[in-house]
Protein backbone atom coordinates (compact mmCIF):
# COMPACT_ATOMS: atom_id res chain seq x y z
CA UNK A 1 0.00 0.00 0.00
CA UNK A 2 0.96 3.63 -0.22
CA UNK A 3 3.20 5.16 1.93
CA UNK A 4 2.94 8.83 1.40
CA UNK A 5 -0.41 10.73 -0.23
CA UNK A 6 -1.58 10.94 -3.70
CA UNK A 7 -1.00 14.35 -4.78
CA UNK A 8 -4.49 16.23 -5.90
CA UNK A 9 -4.45 16.06 -9.66
CA UNK A 10 -4.01 12.13 -8.46
CA UNK A 11 -6.47 11.93 -6.19
CA UNK A 12 -8.65 14.03 -8.05
CA UNK A 13 -8.25 11.58 -11.04
CA UNK A 14 -8.95 8.34 -8.55
CA UNK A 15 -12.55 10.16 -7.42
CA UNK A 16 -13.53 10.50 -11.80
CA UNK A 17 -12.60 6.36 -12.24
CA UNK A 18 -14.87 5.67 -8.90
CA UNK A 19 -17.49 8.09 -10.04
CA UNK A 20 -17.59 6.43 -13.70
CA UNK A 21 -17.76 2.55 -12.06
CA UNK A 22 -19.95 3.43 -9.18
CA UNK A 23 -22.31 5.93 -10.30
CA UNK A 24 -22.13 5.14 -14.39
CA UNK A 25 -22.15 1.48 -13.87
CA UNK A 26 -19.17 1.48 -16.04
CA UNK A 27 -16.37 -1.74 -15.92
CA UNK A 28 -13.57 -0.68 -14.19
CA UNK A 29 -11.22 -1.99 -17.45
CA UNK A 30 -13.62 0.88 -19.40
CA UNK A 31 -13.05 3.28 -16.75
CA UNK A 32 -9.38 2.85 -16.52
CA UNK A 33 -9.04 3.14 -20.27
CA UNK A 34 -11.29 6.38 -20.68
CA UNK A 35 -9.06 8.29 -18.14
CA UNK A 36 -5.61 7.13 -18.35
CA UNK A 37 -6.06 7.22 -22.31
CA UNK A 38 -3.81 10.59 -23.19
CA UNK A 39 -3.09 11.49 -19.75
CA UNK A 40 1.18 11.60 -20.12
CA UNK A 41 1.09 10.39 -16.44
CA UNK A 42 4.45 8.65 -15.52
CA UNK A 43 4.19 4.63 -14.93
CA UNK A 44 4.68 4.58 -11.33
CA UNK A 45 1.44 7.47 -10.77
CA UNK A 46 -0.44 5.76 -12.94
CA UNK A 47 0.24 2.33 -10.43
CA UNK A 48 -0.45 4.19 -7.46
CA UNK A 49 -3.63 5.23 -9.15
CA UNK A 50 -4.76 1.68 -9.66
CA UNK A 51 -3.79 0.59 -6.43
CA UNK A 52 -5.95 3.38 -4.71
CA UNK A 53 -8.77 2.46 -6.86
CA UNK A 54 -8.85 -1.42 -6.11
CA UNK A 55 -8.27 -1.34 -2.98
CA UNK A 56 -11.07 0.85 -2.56
CA UNK A 57 -13.60 -1.23 -4.57
CA UNK A 58 -12.07 -4.15 -2.75
CA UNK A 59 -13.76 -2.22 0.48
CA UNK A 60 -15.74 0.16 -0.27
CA UNK A 61 -18.56 -0.59 2.05
CA UNK A 62 -16.20 -0.16 4.51
CA UNK A 63 -14.39 2.73 3.55
CA UNK A 64 -18.19 4.64 3.10
CA UNK A 65 -18.87 3.02 6.44
CA UNK A 66 -15.73 5.00 8.18
CA UNK A 67 -16.68 8.26 6.17
CA UNK A 68 -20.15 7.82 6.67
CA UNK A 69 -21.43 7.91 3.50
CA UNK A 70 -23.68 5.79 0.83
CA UNK A 71 -21.59 4.15 -2.49
CA UNK A 72 -24.89 6.14 -4.27
CA UNK A 73 -23.70 8.97 -2.73
CA UNK A 74 -19.50 9.07 -4.16
CA UNK A 75 -20.45 11.21 -6.80
CA UNK A 76 -21.04 13.83 -4.44
CA UNK A 77 -18.72 12.77 -1.70
CA UNK A 78 -16.44 10.88 -3.28
CA UNK A 79 -13.73 13.37 -1.58
CA UNK A 80 -15.20 12.56 1.86
CA UNK A 81 -14.35 9.08 1.14
CA UNK A 82 -11.11 9.61 0.03
CA UNK A 83 -10.00 11.57 3.00
CA UNK A 84 -11.32 8.35 5.38
CA UNK A 85 -9.07 5.87 2.75
CA UNK A 86 -6.11 8.24 3.50
CA UNK A 87 -7.32 8.27 7.47
CA UNK A 88 -7.51 4.61 7.64
CA UNK A 89 -3.99 4.31 6.16
CA UNK A 90 -2.05 6.27 8.43
CA UNK A 91 -1.68 8.67 5.48
CA UNK A 92 -1.52 12.87 5.53
CA UNK A 93 -4.86 14.37 3.60
CA UNK A 94 -4.41 14.84 0.33
CA UNK A 95 -4.39 18.52 -1.56
CA UNK A 96 -7.77 18.78 -2.80
CA UNK A 97 -10.04 21.65 -3.64
CA UNK A 98 -13.36 21.72 -2.08
CA UNK A 99 -12.62 18.53 -0.37
CA UNK A 100 -15.60 17.29 2.68
CA UNK A 101 -13.39 17.03 5.55
CA UNK A 102 -14.08 13.93 7.90
CA UNK A 103 -15.14 14.46 11.66
CA UNK A 104 -12.11 12.10 13.05
CA UNK A 105 -14.25 11.44 16.37
CA UNK A 106 -16.40 9.78 14.63
CA UNK A 107 -14.00 7.81 12.76
CA UNK A 108 -12.10 6.64 15.26
CA UNK A 109 -15.66 5.55 16.44
CA UNK A 110 -16.75 3.81 13.39
CA UNK A 111 -12.94 2.09 13.02
CA UNK A 112 -13.90 0.29 16.28
CA UNK A 113 -16.76 -1.07 15.27
CA UNK A 114 -15.65 -2.34 12.17
CA UNK A 115 -13.10 -4.03 13.36
CA UNK A 116 -15.38 -6.40 15.16
CA UNK A 117 -17.92 -7.30 12.07
CA UNK A 118 -15.54 -9.39 9.68
CA UNK A 119 -17.33 -9.37 6.74
CA UNK A 120 -17.67 -5.47 6.94
CA UNK A 121 -13.66 -5.22 7.72
CA UNK A 122 -13.02 -7.96 4.67
CA UNK A 123 -15.49 -5.22 2.32
CA UNK A 124 -17.83 -7.91 1.69
CA UNK A 125 -21.47 -7.13 0.78
CA UNK A 126 -24.47 -8.82 2.73
CA UNK A 127 -25.42 -11.62 0.02
CA UNK A 128 -21.73 -12.26 -0.80
CA UNK A 129 -21.31 -13.03 2.67
CA UNK A 130 -24.42 -15.16 3.02
CA UNK A 131 -23.82 -17.23 -0.19
CA UNK A 132 -20.18 -17.54 0.76
CA UNK A 133 -20.95 -19.05 3.97
CA UNK A 134 -24.02 -20.99 2.20
CA UNK A 135 -21.95 -22.67 -0.39
CA UNK A 136 -18.57 -23.39 1.55
CA UNK A 137 -19.29 -23.54 5.48
CA UNK A 138 -16.05 -23.11 7.74
CA UNK A 139 -14.01 -22.33 4.38
CA UNK A 140 -15.67 -19.27 4.00
CA UNK A 141 -14.05 -16.55 6.42
CA UNK A 142 -10.34 -17.53 5.02
CA UNK A 143 -11.26 -17.06 1.45
CA UNK A 144 -13.68 -13.80 2.20
CA UNK A 145 -10.65 -11.96 3.53
CA UNK A 146 -8.21 -13.69 0.69
CA UNK A 147 -10.60 -11.58 -1.70
CA UNK A 148 -9.88 -8.49 -0.29
CA UNK A 149 -6.36 -8.76 -0.86
CA UNK A 150 -4.50 -6.74 -3.66
CA UNK A 151 -3.88 -9.32 -6.16
CA UNK A 152 -0.31 -10.25 -7.33
CA UNK A 153 1.05 -9.74 -11.12
CA UNK A 154 1.56 -12.76 -12.55
CA UNK A 155 2.95 -13.73 -16.60
CA UNK A 156 2.89 -16.73 -18.44
CA UNK A 157 5.82 -17.28 -20.44
CA UNK A 158 5.13 -17.59 -24.06
CA UNK A 159 7.20 -20.90 -25.02
CA UNK A 160 6.47 -20.45 -28.67
CA UNK A 161 9.00 -17.37 -28.32
CA UNK A 162 11.18 -18.24 -25.39
CA UNK A 163 11.56 -20.12 -21.84
CA UNK A 164 11.53 -19.05 -18.55
CA UNK A 165 15.42 -18.57 -18.06
CA UNK A 166 15.38 -16.16 -21.27
CA UNK A 167 12.57 -14.19 -20.20
CA UNK A 168 13.97 -13.13 -16.72
CA UNK A 169 16.92 -12.41 -18.07
CA UNK A 170 15.01 -10.10 -20.93
CA UNK A 171 12.52 -8.62 -18.54
CA UNK A 172 15.74 -7.51 -16.26
CA UNK A 173 17.61 -5.73 -18.91
CA UNK A 174 14.35 -3.47 -18.72
CA UNK A 175 13.90 -2.89 -15.18
CA UNK A 176 11.38 -5.79 -14.38
CA UNK A 177 12.18 -8.22 -11.95
CA UNK A 178 10.18 -11.29 -12.47
CA UNK A 179 10.83 -15.02 -10.32
CA UNK A 180 9.21 -18.31 -10.90
CA UNK A 181 6.13 -19.32 -9.38
CA UNK A 182 6.56 -22.72 -7.21
CA UNK A 183 3.80 -25.32 -8.77
CA UNK A 184 2.81 -23.66 -11.73
CA UNK A 185 5.50 -24.36 -14.27
CA UNK A 186 4.44 -21.13 -17.33
CA UNK A 187 4.35 -18.70 -14.57
CA UNK A 188 6.38 -15.62 -13.44
CA UNK A 189 5.34 -13.61 -10.85
CA UNK A 190 6.56 -9.63 -11.32
CA UNK A 191 7.80 -8.20 -8.15
CA UNK A 192 8.65 -4.91 -8.99
CA UNK A 193 6.52 -1.68 -10.32
CA UNK A 194 7.19 -1.88 -13.48
CA UNK A 195 5.15 -1.14 -16.85
CA UNK A 196 4.95 -4.38 -18.62
CA UNK A 197 3.16 -3.47 -21.67
CA UNK A 198 5.27 -0.84 -22.45
CA UNK A 199 8.51 -3.39 -22.59
CA UNK A 200 10.07 -4.08 -25.74
CA UNK A 201 9.61 -7.92 -24.76
CA UNK A 202 5.92 -7.94 -24.40
CA UNK A 203 5.67 -6.25 -28.19
CA UNK A 204 7.95 -8.55 -29.12
CA UNK A 205 4.95 -11.58 -27.78
CA UNK A 206 7.35 -13.09 -25.28
CA UNK A 207 5.11 -13.27 -22.56
CA UNK A 208 1.35 -12.78 -21.51
CA UNK A 209 -0.38 -11.53 -18.03
CA UNK A 210 -1.93 -13.94 -17.17
CA UNK A 211 -3.03 -15.37 -13.10
CA UNK A 212 -0.95 -18.37 -12.55
CA UNK A 213 -4.15 -20.08 -11.13
CA UNK A 214 -5.42 -19.35 -14.75
CA UNK A 215 -2.50 -20.97 -16.09
CA UNK A 216 -3.11 -24.17 -14.12
CA UNK A 217 -6.68 -24.55 -16.15
CA UNK A 218 -5.35 -24.82 -20.08
CA UNK A 219 -1.92 -26.61 -18.26
CA UNK A 220 -4.79 -29.44 -17.21
CA UNK A 221 -6.19 -29.92 -21.15
CA UNK A 222 -2.80 -31.33 -21.90
CA UNK A 223 -3.10 -30.22 -25.62
CA UNK A 224 -0.71 -32.28 -27.56
CA UNK A 225 1.30 -31.16 -31.23
CA UNK A 226 -0.77 -32.43 -33.80
CA UNK A 227 -4.40 -32.78 -32.23
CA UNK A 228 -7.56 -31.00 -33.41
CA UNK A 229 -8.17 -28.85 -30.05
CA UNK A 230 -11.54 -26.61 -29.70
CA UNK A 231 -11.17 -23.43 -26.63
CA UNK A 232 -15.52 -23.11 -26.92
CA UNK A 233 -15.49 -20.20 -24.97
CA UNK A 234 -12.02 -18.26 -26.18
CA UNK A 235 -13.09 -15.00 -25.22
CA UNK A 236 -10.16 -12.28 -25.46
CA UNK A 237 -7.85 -15.14 -25.51
CA UNK A 238 -5.48 -16.56 -22.71
CA UNK A 239 -6.07 -19.85 -22.40
CA UNK A 240 -6.12 -20.02 -26.05
CA UNK A 241 -2.93 -18.59 -26.63
CA UNK A 242 -1.63 -21.04 -24.10
CA UNK A 243 -3.12 -24.22 -25.57
CA UNK A 244 -1.27 -23.23 -28.93
CA UNK A 245 1.93 -23.28 -26.91
CA UNK A 246 1.14 -26.83 -25.67
CA UNK A 247 0.87 -27.82 -28.91
CA UNK A 248 4.12 -26.13 -30.25
CA UNK A 249 2.05 -24.31 -33.31
CA UNK A 250 1.39 -27.54 -34.54
CA UNK A 251 -2.01 -29.22 -35.33
CA UNK A 252 -5.93 -27.24 -35.39
CA UNK A 253 -7.13 -25.38 -32.25
CA UNK A 254 -10.38 -23.53 -33.00
CA UNK A 255 -11.08 -20.57 -31.04
CA UNK A 256 -14.68 -20.10 -30.51
CA UNK A 257 -17.12 -17.44 -29.15
CA UNK A 258 -20.17 -15.56 -29.26
CA UNK A 259 -18.73 -12.27 -29.80
CA UNK A 260 -16.60 -11.40 -32.93
CA UNK A 261 -15.35 -8.36 -30.83
CA UNK A 262 -13.36 -10.52 -28.21
CA UNK A 263 -12.33 -12.57 -31.26
CA UNK A 264 -10.64 -9.86 -33.21
CA UNK A 265 -9.04 -9.11 -30.58
CA UNK A 266 -7.79 -12.61 -29.96
CA UNK A 267 -6.31 -12.59 -33.56
CA UNK A 268 -4.30 -9.22 -33.22
CA UNK A 269 -2.84 -11.17 -29.69
CA UNK A 270 -2.24 -14.32 -31.29
CA UNK A 271 0.36 -12.75 -34.25
CA UNK A 272 1.81 -10.82 -31.39
CA UNK A 273 2.58 -14.19 -29.71
CA UNK A 274 3.85 -16.20 -32.98
CA UNK A 275 0.40 -18.66 -32.53
CA UNK A 276 0.08 -19.52 -36.03
CA UNK A 277 -2.21 -22.51 -35.51
CA UNK A 278 -4.95 -20.50 -33.67
CA UNK A 279 -8.51 -20.22 -35.96
CA UNK A 280 -11.32 -18.24 -34.49
CA UNK A 281 -15.16 -18.98 -35.43
CA UNK A 282 -18.18 -17.24 -34.38
CA UNK A 283 -20.72 -19.48 -32.72
CA UNK A 284 -23.82 -17.77 -34.80
CA UNK A 285 -26.23 -21.37 -33.64
CA UNK A 286 -26.50 -24.51 -32.43
CA UNK A 287 -25.68 -25.32 -35.57
CA UNK A 288 -21.98 -24.26 -35.49
CA UNK A 289 -21.38 -27.03 -32.66
CA UNK A 290 -23.75 -29.54 -34.15
CA UNK A 291 -21.65 -29.72 -37.19
CA UNK A 292 -18.58 -30.54 -34.90
CA UNK A 293 -19.80 -33.42 -33.32
CA UNK A 294 -17.00 -35.95 -32.42
CA UNK A 295 -14.54 -34.35 -34.08
CA UNK A 296 -11.92 -32.50 -31.15
CA UNK A 297 -9.48 -34.53 -29.52
CA UNK A 298 -9.89 -31.64 -26.80
CA UNK A 299 -12.56 -29.52 -26.01
CA UNK A 300 -11.87 -26.95 -23.21
CA UNK A 301 -15.03 -25.45 -21.74
CA UNK A 302 -13.92 -21.97 -19.50
CA UNK A 303 -17.86 -21.35 -19.34
CA UNK A 304 -19.50 -17.99 -18.63
CA UNK A 305 -19.37 -17.34 -14.72
CA UNK A 306 -19.98 -15.15 -11.59
CA UNK A 307 -16.03 -14.37 -11.35
CA UNK A 308 -16.45 -14.66 -7.39
CA UNK A 309 -13.36 -16.44 -7.63
CA UNK A 310 -11.13 -12.86 -9.24
CA UNK A 311 -12.87 -10.64 -7.02
CA UNK A 312 -9.30 -9.29 -5.85
CA UNK A 313 -8.84 -8.60 -9.66
CA UNK A 314 -12.42 -7.53 -10.94
CA UNK A 315 -13.92 -6.04 -7.60
CA UNK A 316 -15.97 -3.80 -9.15
CA UNK A 317 -18.49 -6.85 -9.68
CA UNK A 318 -19.15 -7.27 -5.73
CA UNK A 319 -21.46 -4.17 -6.74
CA UNK A 320 -23.06 -5.03 -9.45
CA UNK A 321 -26.24 -7.25 -9.75
CA UNK A 322 -24.41 -10.70 -9.64
CA UNK A 323 -27.50 -11.83 -6.81
CA UNK A 324 -29.49 -11.65 -9.99
CA UNK A 325 -27.46 -12.76 -12.64
CA UNK A 326 -26.39 -15.87 -10.70
CA UNK A 327 -29.18 -18.59 -11.37
CA UNK A 328 -28.87 -17.68 -14.76
CA UNK A 329 -25.37 -18.14 -15.33
CA UNK A 330 -25.75 -21.53 -13.39
CA UNK A 331 -28.32 -22.52 -16.28
CA UNK A 332 -26.20 -21.02 -19.26
CA UNK A 333 -22.79 -23.54 -17.75
CA UNK A 334 -25.44 -26.44 -17.59
CA UNK A 335 -26.62 -25.88 -21.68
CA UNK A 336 -22.98 -25.29 -22.53
CA UNK A 337 -21.63 -28.32 -20.59
CA UNK A 338 -24.65 -30.30 -22.58
CA UNK A 339 -24.24 -28.74 -25.66
CA UNK A 340 -20.62 -28.34 -26.50
CA UNK A 341 -19.26 -32.04 -24.99
CA UNK A 342 -20.71 -33.45 -28.06
CA UNK A 343 -17.70 -31.85 -30.01
CA UNK A 344 -15.47 -34.36 -27.88
CA UNK A 345 -14.88 -37.45 -29.67
CA UNK A 346 -14.20 -41.23 -28.29
CA UNK A 347 -11.24 -40.91 -25.63
CA UNK A 348 -11.08 -37.57 -26.30
CA UNK A 349 -10.91 -35.30 -22.99
CA UNK A 350 -13.12 -32.31 -21.65
CA UNK A 351 -11.64 -29.23 -19.20
CA UNK A 352 -15.02 -27.79 -17.91
CA UNK A 353 -13.64 -24.52 -15.83
CA UNK A 354 -14.94 -21.66 -13.84
CA UNK A 355 -13.52 -18.68 -12.19
CA UNK A 356 -15.60 -19.15 -9.34
CA UNK A 357 -15.07 -20.70 -5.77
CA UNK A 358 -18.69 -21.78 -5.05
CA UNK A 359 -19.03 -25.66 -5.74
CA UNK A 360 -22.98 -24.45 -7.22
CA UNK A 361 -20.95 -23.40 -10.77
CA UNK A 362 -18.22 -25.83 -10.06
CA UNK A 363 -18.12 -29.77 -8.80
CA UNK A 364 -22.16 -29.69 -8.45
CA UNK A 365 -22.45 -28.50 -12.15
CA UNK A 366 -20.17 -31.48 -13.07
CA UNK A 367 -22.16 -34.17 -11.27
CA UNK A 368 -25.09 -33.57 -12.79
CA UNK A 369 -23.64 -33.51 -16.20
CA UNK A 370 -22.41 -36.74 -15.36
CA UNK A 371 -25.56 -38.33 -13.90
CA UNK A 372 -27.34 -37.23 -17.18
CA UNK A 373 -24.32 -38.80 -19.47
CA UNK A 374 -23.01 -41.61 -19.09
CA UNK A 375 -20.63 -41.58 -22.23
CA UNK A 376 -18.15 -39.78 -19.58
CA UNK A 377 -16.22 -40.19 -16.89
CA UNK A 378 -14.47 -37.96 -14.72
CA UNK A 379 -10.45 -38.34 -14.50
CA UNK A 380 -9.69 -35.29 -11.84
CA UNK A 381 -11.19 -32.49 -10.98
CA UNK A 382 -9.37 -29.17 -8.29
CA UNK A 383 -10.21 -26.00 -6.34
CA UNK A 384 -7.67 -23.68 -6.93
CA UNK A 385 -8.76 -21.45 -3.92
CA UNK A 386 -7.80 -17.99 -3.53
CA UNK A 387 -6.68 -18.16 0.68
CA UNK A 388 -4.64 -21.24 0.14
CA UNK A 389 -2.90 -20.73 -3.37
CA UNK A 390 -2.21 -17.21 -3.53
CA UNK A 391 -3.78 -17.14 -6.73
CA UNK A 392 -7.29 -16.22 -7.64
CA UNK A 393 -10.17 -19.07 -7.87
CA UNK A 394 -10.66 -21.21 -10.37
CA UNK A 395 -12.05 -24.28 -10.59
CA UNK A 396 -11.36 -27.24 -13.09
CA UNK A 397 -12.94 -30.99 -14.10
CA UNK A 398 -11.05 -33.30 -16.31
CA UNK A 399 -13.54 -35.31 -17.70
CA UNK A 400 -13.02 -38.32 -20.59
CA UNK A 401 -15.96 -39.40 -23.28
CA UNK A 402 -15.61 -43.00 -23.51
CA UNK A 403 -18.57 -44.03 -25.98
CA UNK A 404 -21.13 -41.79 -28.18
Amino acid sequence: MLTYPLSGSSSELVINILSMVLSQNKPLDRAYSQHFSGLTLPPSEQARVTQVVGDILRKLNLYCYLADIKPEEFERLGSKLLNAWHIFHGLELPNMQYALQVNTEDFETRLAHAKTQPALWDGCPQWLDELGAEQLGDAWPAERAALALAPKRFIRVNELKCNKVQLIERLAKEAVEAVAVEGVESALEIISDSALFRTETFKAGWFEQQDAGSQLVAAALDAKPGMRVVDACAGAGGKTLHIAAQMQGQGRLLAMDVEQWKLDNLKIRARRAGAHNVETRIIASSKTIKRMKLTADRVLLDVPCSGLGVLKRNPDSKWRDTPERLPILMDLQKQILQSYSRMVKVDGILVYATCSIMPAENRLQVDAFLSENPQFILLMDENITVAESGFDGFYLAKMQRISE
